[in-house]
């Protein structure tokens, strides 16, 4: 299986991610610009390929960044079988671990849809 390549450095990627967090602290009331949300969420979802790399799951994240991951059949035309589709507040918050999966799909958070639509084992980072 080929391995994707990457394109958000992974040192400047750990930095946004760190960024964002620390600017998501209730006491923080710090503005994060957009393009470190861009980034971290661009790095957070190569690492998700490249921990568990595949076609059978597609994740999106709009505006910022989509990719497919987990082992499985592949989909090739049209919507695939298994997708999950959050917004990067949630995304970044389960990447960093201060949203579980269930949590997020419990309160809505999180559309997942399809048997294989499941990141708990991946998730935080």
């Amino acid at each position: 299986m080929a391995v994707a390549r990457r394109r958000i450095d992974i040192e400047a990627g750990k930095a946004a991610l760190a960024e964002w967090l620390e600017a998501s602290q209730p006491s923080s009331g710090a503005a994060v610009p957009r393009t470190v949300i861009a980034t971290a969420v661009r790095y957070s979802l190569e690492e998700v390929t490249a921990r568990a790399p595949g076609n059978s799951v597609e994740v999106r994240v709009p505006p910022f960044g989509v990719t497919q991951c987990v082992e499985g059949p592949r989909h090739t035309r049209g919507t695939p079988p298994n997708v999950i589709e959050c917004d990067a507040a949630t995304w970044l918050a389960m990447v960093a671990g201060t949203l579980s999966w269930a949590d997020a799909v419990d309160t809505g958070r999180v559309a997942a849809s399809g048997l294989r639509a499941d990141l708990s084992t991946l998730l935080p980072l």
